[in-house]
């Protein structure tokens, strides 16, 4: 799969205010609504795996993004999966040219997936990024970077909130399955009260005092935040990152092993 937009492939010769610049673009460029060539409640992994109503042909492909990195080397993995079942694993490895800055994770990361991404023989329906999709101070996260400059359906699923305002406090054990709306705000160039993704708690412990934090999940390109939070919600499977994520994570460390 290559890039349709070529002129947003992420550069890390640019300079920060280059960088900032083209995420602007890529915001007025992303689709944060619904434009999707499959019907959501089609995803079946995870919980939803195993519910047999289309044929494999018509099931929509769901790939999880995720890195890892070693020394000064990023090495990207992507795990396409079909009704539960992994029908393709690919790895990308190029070299880290920038250090992490917070809001620019795309031009540090971006080449090694676009990468593996070209690698990758069968053609996605969506993509689930670990990292931010529209939480992003220029709406322009790597979710969304990615999912633009491949007009690829994506979704951000990131561990911590880079930005924007909780609709209400989160509090401290949410229950599973529970969603809290995430804002936009004065850091957000979304204006002030655009709903930008979802506080998401995909499993908690049954009891205890011990709590696992929620999901900050966003709509990266052609889908709209609560379409965003469903499917993710369908890609969980008793554990707290979704299925996609969770394998390609697993995918970045054995190829991180191996390099090493």
């Amino acid at each position: 799969m290559n890039p349709v937009r070529p002129e947003f492939v992420p550069d890390p010769s640019l300079s920060r205010e280059q960088m900032e610049a083209l995420q602007h673009d890529i915001a007025e460029a992303a689709v944060f609504a619904d434009d999707l060539d499959f019907d959501p409640t089609d995803v079946r992994i995870g919980r939803h795996a195993g519910q047999q109503t289309l044929t494999d042909d018509e099931s929509p492909v769901i790939v999880g993004v995720d890195q890892a990195f070693l020394d000064d080397r990023a090495v990207s993995a992507i795990v396409a999966l079909r009704d539960g079942e992994v029908i393709e694993e690919v790895t990308a490895v190029e070299p880290v040219e920038i250090p992490y800055i917070p809001g620019l994770l795309s031009f540090r990361e971006g080449n090694a997936i676009l990468a593996a991404f070209e690698r990758l023989s069968v053609t996605p329906d969506l993509a689930v990024v670990d990292g931010s999709g529209r939480i992003h101070f220029r709406e322009a996260g790597l979710a969304t970077h990615i999912g633009v400059t491949l007009d690829l359906p994506a979704v951000g699923v990131a561990k911590n909130l880079l930005c924007g305002t909780p609709a209400r406090s989160i509090p401290d054990r949410m229950l599973e399955g529970e969603r809290i709306v995430i804002e936009a705000d004065s850091e957000v160039t979304a204006p002030d009260g655009t709903v930008v993704g979802y506080a998401f708690q995909s499993r908690q412990y049954d009891s205890g005092s011990t709590s696992i934090n929620p999901l900050y999940v966003s709509p990266g390109h052609r889908i709209s935040a609560e379409t965003a939070v469903d499917v993710v919600e369908r890609c969980c499977g008793g554990y707290k990152l979704p299925e996609p994520t969770r394998l390609a994570d697993r995918l970045a460390d054995e190829a991180k092993a191996e390099l090493a």
